[in-house]
């Protein structure tokens, strides 16, 4: 222990001198007081990890047991799981070189009180945690600490442990390419290119394969835009590669026994899948020769638009990411994402493609929890495309150009969500680009750049709505993070508007003119369904069959994918049809060119609460409505 106490006095002089860190109050890991830690290791106090090697059979997650006493114990005691282990001064970088001491390394990955499952600890001060842990390319430590999250003194640190390969790839991340038969996987390593080569090896199941090569890309704290991303809550990302999967075959998906039976579609049992299943893996070529391997993933290709097949979408909101061991860093904040991670997972094989429209992983400047949520959701993500949206939780930070001044990134300005996950824009910095999946075009904003008309952003939500072609693609879908639509949530009705302020200002003609079907947004953590509407007013009474011309938008808030609850008004939104405070998601089913069923489910239960269905001709999309009329003549 006297070894320990050696090398820790550096940790503790700088978190003598170290300033708190400010960051946005949701990030539980923001209420532990670093700053205000003492030293204090005890030769009586101990902490064992074992077993000192994980992933022995390859896997990228696994559980560690950590034993620890401490002669005075206390309810308050906490154990912090630090990584990289060595967390002391003399392997810090200072932001500023006219600052002494350097900054604090890295706050904790995760904690947990000590008597979380001991209940007898302050009893005896002796207990034990069993804490999982991911493969984020660093060994591990543990850290008891006494005098609780606000006043915390380190008693004692544990030996190191670590997974079998810390630099091995991990959590492959599909999405769309520009193109509609082709599909990116996106994945992290630490292995950079001065390391070896990174590529995917892949073709369709039990046929020949290909390798196709990946770009690398990465960043360092001078990347980030202010604390806590670029200090206590700053960790080496490793290296984040993309490969580009190329004219791949479209998924066909025959659906047998569907019948249209007046307002009730009929389900076929059974779904023959005709073609499109690729089989792949990750790899990297070490300049010595050798090879290192991912496990095996499949997808499926996506359909080409137009294509008349089943295609089912999953949109949601505001997620984030959960602890399964139990671990205090989301217990009472993110307690619906596991549950919402567990029913996608369950529900996958009957999910083509999902939208994650903003708050992905709410780390708001703690970049670990980044690599923590890649894992939590790679069982999706390694499947299907998966398409995310920028989120004040992704890229708010005062004078870096977002629309919004606030400090709800952490730190961050974009450059993770930028990074991890591909999305076909044109420029990954304004986060907002179209998507077409067989008979849906997706239009995706982004509300943290300022989207009024005579903007760059509105040019391109008008060119996105306006080039698709509504015989080939019927369903028009707006996506966006807040809401520019309608909201019964209580600030916004304080706001007295129901949504953004100019939210819908300028956008709501261009929903109107171009007839997109569903704007949906997150950011209102519940789910809320409108009637058809514009300008205020319903265009249409019908709230479960719509049969024909919708004459407006229907505008859906599903932003219930994890993060705590928001409260809805007492005021009475004559426009709301179904509200939820509670956890879940939205599911589309476009079954051909004239029949879309509409799915909100509970995360808890995977159970349908709300739905309703649309079946209309081409000719009604074309009819003329409330000023979507193009002009004219009565020349013959």
């Amino acid at each position: 222990m006297r070894v320990f106490g050696l090398s820790l006095l550096a940790i503790l002089w700088v978190l003598a001198w170290i300033e708190p860190v400010l960051s946005h109050g949701d990030q539980p890991l923001a209420k532990i007081a670093i700053h205000k830690t003492k030293f204090a290791l005890h030769d009586q106090a101990h902490v064992n990890a074992f077993p000192k090697v994980l992933g022995l059979e390859g896997q990228n997650t696994d559980f560690v047991t950590v034993e620890f006493s401490f002669p005075s114990p206390s309810i308050d005691d906490w154990i912090g799981v630090f990584s990289p282990a060595n967390f002391s001064a003399s392997t810090c970088i200072s932001e500023d070189p006219r600052v002494v001491p350097p900054l604090l390394c890295s706050a904790p990955i995760k904690y947990q009180y000590a008597n979380y499952s001991s209940l007898n600890y302050t009893n005896t001060g002796k207990g034990s945690l069993k804490l999982q842990l991911i493969n984020q390319r660093s060994d591990f430590s543990f850290a008891l600490f006494s005098g609780g999250i606000l006043n915390p003194k380190l008693v004692a640190v544990s030996n190191s442990i670590a997974f079998a390969n810390p630099n091995a790839p991990v959590y492959p991340r599909l999405a769309q390419g520009k193109v509609w038969n082709e599909m990116t996987v996106t994945w992290t390593s630490g292995y950079g290119i001065n390391d070896a080569a990174p590529f995917v090896e892949w073709g369709p199941k039990g046929g020949d394969k290909v390798r196709s090569p990946a770009g690398t890309l990465t960043f360092d704290r001078r990347t980030m835009c202010g604390a806590p991303a670029r200090t206590v809550g700053w960790r080496d990302p490793g290296y984040i590669h993309t490969s580009f999967l190329k004219e791949l075959w479209p998924n066909l998906v025959i659906s047998r026994n569907f019948a249209l039976v007046g307002r009730n579609m009929r389900r076929g049992r059974g779904l023959e899948r005709a073609a499109g299943l690729y089989s792949y893996k990750l790899g990297h070529r070490l300049f010595n020769g050798t090879y290192i391997w991912s496990q095996k993933y499949q997808f499926r290709a996506s359909p080409y638009p137009g294509q008349n097949s089943l295609q089912r979408v999953v949109i949601f909101g505001d997620m984030g990411k959960d602890e399964a061991d139990g671990s205090n860093e989301y217990n009472q904040y993110q307690r619906g994402s596991l549950n919402t991670t567990k029913q996608l997972i369950e529900d996958l094989e009957d999910i083509d493609i999902v939208f994650h429209i903003g708050d992905i992983c709410y780390a708001n400047g703690y970049l670990s929890q980044w690599d923590q949520f890649t894992a939590q959701v790679e069982s999706i993500t390694s499947r299907v495309p998966y398409m995310i949206a920028s989120g004040n939780h992704e890229r708010d930070w005062p004078g870096t150009g977002s629309f919004y001044g606030n400090l709800d990134s952490g730190g961050e300005c974009g450059v993770l969500a930028e990074t991890m996950f591909y999305v076909p824009a044109e420029n990954r910095a304004k986060f907002w680009y179209s998507t077409d999946f067989g008979m849906f075009r997706f239009c995706i904003a982004d509300t943290e750049h300022d989207w009024r008309e005579g903007t760059e952003q509105y040019r391109f939500i008008e060119q996105c709505l306006a080039s698709v072609d509504r015989q080939k693609q019927p369903w028009l879908i707006f996506l966006a993070h807040r809401v520019l639509g309608y909201s019964s949530s209580s600030f916004y009705a304080e706001e007295g508007s129901f949504a953004e302020p100019m939210g819908r200002d300028d956008l709501q003609k261009l929903w109107q003119k171009y007839r997109v079907d569903i704007a949906m947004f997150g950011h209102v953590h519940n789910y809320e369904r409108t009637c058809p509407i514009y300008q205020n007013v319903c265009t249409n009474e019908e709230k479960r069959y719509y049969d024909g011309v919708l004459n407006g938008t229907i505008h859906v808030v599903a932003g219930g994918g994890g993060a705590s609850l928001a409260e809805f008004t007492t005021i009475n939104t004559k426009w709301s049809i179904f509200k939820d405070y509670d956890y879940g998601f939205v599911k589309l089913t476009a079954f051909d060119h004239s029949n879309l069923l509409f799915e909100y489910k509970k995360s808890r239960d995977g159970k349908v609460y709300d739905s309703f269905r649309i079946s209309r001709s081409y000719r009604d999309i074309l009819a003329c409505t409330v000023d979507s009329c193009p002009s004219s003549t009565l020349a013959s």
